[in-house]
């Protein structure tokens, strides 16, 4: 028993060691969180304008100044060549399982994330982010997916009473989680159960609906996100792809005062490559995949959709014809005023970290949203949803100094923000050269053993 925790202790601690490289104290730049920008073109995201030919002063990882000229005294000068200085991305719906994973999300422009699962090791990631002895995107995390006594599954907590529910938000609350994720298969008495609570507590919950509850419950105070456009079709669309009936549903979302909507499109989309693409389990864009992952979840979803493939020949159709209805939905619901924040579901599937977001927000182009309102939703409409996220989202004095600097106008091409130059989370910059190499070490980490490891913990321990 002692040799075999040494060994496990030996893999996990190996594991770590291997991504030193985004220890903070491992680079020079990044160290120092005070500095001036010069000579950059503002998206300010406080509304549909740019700011020419600005210099951004950024104190102690805040934007303390914006203005044509400012002295930068003894701080470091970065010039900004005329590039295109915009709030750092924020992922609303990932699912991380290793820290190469956190690189993986900076090198793509993603400054904030939210993680919709989580286990003992999120609570160590973040902590260590809290403290800022690694480079990562702001981490934020929900407590286990909470569900009922008839949704089995080793990844869910399942509850068997709503005494229980109300003790797992206690729990999660306790030891340090950011918020409740509500599950599919959660009754309504234990979801009630679970609202009281977190109201109580001032606990946030974002909610994947339930069908054993009305689908309109979802949205009441407290519930702060509900995720998945295509629950809208599978549960008060009942599978059918009615406009009327989701003019209803539209209705009852904008309504909801305090209650932000999260589409995650790409997952349902990628779908679609898993029934095409009979070589998409060997793509090199995988490799950004975690590989325990890879290894078992991507694999199950490319043989399910295989299956069901092999039965129903017209199944590609059918998906095709959901995805451009969730396009819809996603227009109507913009339309109508909902706060739609972007998420991805990133992190399983086939749904790469970091690479997915700008796939996400080029559906919402794809909706009919302008480039400004595609913006909105991963910078000031997530900012709107917690309060930990409340100093995020614009660049203006006050700010969290999570930015971005562009090649080219954001608002003219989305496509600039997939090749960021500069990647600056609160404050600590890193350069081109650096983005990359966080890249290419997520494509070439081999930690399967200390994967299954951390999930073990959680089966274990959770």
């Amino acid at each position: 028993m002692v040799l075999l925790a040494a060994f496990i202790g030996g893999v996990l601690l190996i594991d770590k060691g291997n991504t030193n490289y985004l220890l903070v104290s491992n680079h020079t730049e990044a160290a120092r969180n005070s500095f001036l920008i010069r000579n950059v073109q503002v998206v300010p995201m406080t509304s549909d304008t740019l700011l020419r030919e600005k210099s951004v002063l950024i104190r102690d990882g805040v934007i303390e100044q914006i203005s044509d000229s400012i002295e930068a005294g003894d701080l470091r000068v970065i010039d900004g060549q005329g590039k295109y200085l915009l709030p750092g991305l924020t992922d609303m719906h990932v699912h991380v399982w290793d820290r190469y994973e956190l690189g993986l999300y900076l090198a793509h422009g993603v400054t904030a994330v939210r993680n919709l699962w989580g286990r003992p090791m999120h609570l160590r990631i973040k902590r260590a982010v809290a403290d800022e002895e690694i480079l990562s995107p702001l981490f934020f995390t929900s407590g286990p997916k909470l569900t009922g006594p008839e949704f089995i599954g080793d990844d869910n907590l399942q509850l068997f009473s709503p005494g229980e529910a109300r003790q797992a938000v206690d729990d999660a609350k306790e030891q340090g989680y950011d918020f409740i994720k509500t599950y599919y298969g959660l009754p309504k008495d234990y979801f009630e159960a679970i609202l009281e609570r977190a109201r109580e507590l001032h606990f946030d919950i974002a909610a994947h609906p339930t069908p054993e509850a009305p689908y309109a419950f979802h949205f009441q105070p407290g519930i702060v996100s509900v995720e998945h456009a295509e629950d809208i079709v599978q549960q008060p669309l009942n599978y059918k792809l009615d406009t009327l009936k989701l003019e209803e549903v539209v209705r009852q979302i904008t309504q909801a005062p305090g209650t932000s909507f999260c589409p995650t499109l790409t997952v349902y989309h990628n779908i679609i490559n898993l029934l095409e693409n009979e070589e998409i389990l060997e793509s090199k864009s995988l490799d950004w995949m975690n590989p325990m992952i890879r290894k078992m979840d991507s694999k199950a979803q490319f043989d399910r959709w295989a299956s069901s493939k092999s039965n129903d020949p017209s199944i590609t159709s059918h998906i095709r014809s959901q995805h451009a209805f969730h396009l819809l939905a996603l227009k109507r619901l913009h339309q109508a005023g909902a706060n739609i924040v972007c998420g991805t579901d990133a992190g399983i599937g086939i749904t790469v970290p970091g690479a997915s977001i700008h796939e996400e927000l080029a559906f919402y182009k794809e909706a009919g949203l302008s480039n400004y309102e595609v913006l909105k939703t991963a910078t000031v409409n997530p900012a709107k949803v917690h309060g930990f996220l409340g100093s995020l989202g614009t660049v203006e004095p006050g700010k969290t100094a999570n930015l971005l600097l562009v090649d080219e106008n954001p608002l003219r091409d989305l496509r600039t923000l997939q090749n960021p130059q500069w990647v600056f989370v609160r404050g600590r910059s890193l350069g081109k050269e650096t983005l990359e190499e966080f890249r290419d070490r997520a494509d070439s980490r081999s930690n399967l053993l200390a994967s299954f490891l951390r999930y073990a913990e959680y089966l274990a321990f959770r």
